[in-house]
């Protein structure tokens, strides 16, 4: 029976999980559906701006990860607010994006992104999403919780609009009229000018954080290459700063497969950037269900569950993929059969041994 990891104590910043506590949503006769058309859904809209998520809410069983498809206009900003409850993993589709986050220890960093780079922020970690330049913009974020709401995030200008002005005088030792024009309810999305193309320093002047909070993952060489396509993939290894979290891009031909695999410390979740996938979810005990994704289309995956992913379209195509964990393991079938001898698989499925020498000897992952 599947045991969902349900949030038990803080240490060293991270929550601990423990996995003991069965879960009714995946763990019932029929296997429940793994998707969620997440571009096709209202979310919260501000003129041409809008933030749309996926969490248990909408998606009973992504219980571990949270995923919003976030666009910002020209001259639009997320403000400054911070994640009480997850770390935040985004990847850039469109438009340029500037960040600025500072950290525990006081030190700050700003970024530009492009399509194809990646930031994360710790869990807690204040911060500030800006469009740059005269094009929208627009990032998928994923958090490391499924219970996270965007909508439910620590906002600058919520939390000064509902302090007494007193108390706001006496901390920033400033008079309280100071704080008469502030904004007296969140603002989520800001407007003003267009950023500068040079950024201007903060306050303090530059303190860099010890670890950089962006990766440029479209701009390396592919971590690997297969007759099915391609896998671009950053963890901890190579983004330091990325505990919590796993990305992965993996390019697809027409009818390539990412072969039938499980991963036994995560659980995935997938937004389809362009193309139409078949996924399939094995369940044990019999359970097993198919699910098409579209461009814009939301998949999870529980942790520990097999699974495949199928280009169905007559295109190339991309799906990203996020997993919850820094530290990226993936046990694929065709390497689970040819780590057997020939003997242990003719007596597991009753066949001649040799009908196994005609099997790969080593891992196929993505296959065309």
């Amino acid at each position: 029976m599947f045991t969902s990891t349900i949030p038990i104590s803080s240490e060293g910043g991270h929550t601990s999980f423990q996995n003991n506590v069965p879960d009714p949503v995946a763990s019932g006769a029929e296997l429940p559906t793994f998707k969620f058309a997440l571009e096709k859904s209202q979310g919260r809209v501000d003129g041409g701006s809008y933030g749309k998520e996926a969490t248990v809410s909408q998606l009973p069983i992504s219980k571990a990860i949270a995923g919003v498809s976030m666009r910002m206009e020209p001259g639009v900003m997320r403000e400054l607010h911070w994640h009480a409850t997850a770390a935040e993993w985004a990847y850039v589709t469109e438009g340029r994006v500037r960040t600025t986050v500072i950290d525990p220890q006081g030190c700050s960093e700003t970024n530009d992104f492009e399509p194809g780079d990646v930031w994360y922020f710790p869990r807690g970690h204040g911060h500030v999403i800006e469009t740059l330049g005269n094009s929208p913009c627009h990032f998928i974020l994923v958090f490391d919780n499924g219970y996270f709401s965007e909508f439910g995030t620590f906002s600058i200008s919520d939390w000064i609009g509902h302090a007494p002005k007193e108390l706001l005088a006496k901390n920033f030792g400033l008079p309280a009229s100071t704080f008469d024009k502030f904004p007296k309810q969140e603002v989520y999305f800001a407007r003003g000018r267009i950023p500068p193309d040079v950024p201007a320093p903060p306050l303090q002047g530059w303190r860099p954080p010890p670890l950089t909070h962006k990766y440029r993952l479209l701009s390396q060489r592919p971590f690997d290459t297969f007759s099915g396509g391609l896998e671009w993939r950053v963890d901890g290894s190579q983004f330091a700063i990325s505990t919590t979290m796993t990305g992965v891009v993996l390019e697809m031909e027409p009818g390539a497969l990412r072969e039938l695999h499980w991963h036994p410390n995560a659980a995935e979740w997938q937004y389809i950037l362009s193309g139409t996938f078949n996924v399939t979810l094995f369940g044990s005990k019999g359970r097993w269900r198919q699910e098409t994704l579209e461009q814009g289309d939301v998949g999870y995956i529980p942790q520990g569950f097999g699974h495949s992913i199928e280009n169905v379209g007559k295109e190339k195509a991309r799906i990203l993929i996020v997993f919850n964990s820094g530290h990226y393991q993936t046990i694929d079938l065709s390497q689970w059969i040819a780590g057997n001898p020939t003997d242990i698989l003719a007596t597991n499925f009753g066949q001649d041994p040799a009908v196994f020498e005609k099997f790969p000897r080593n891992d196929v992952f993505l296959v065309k």
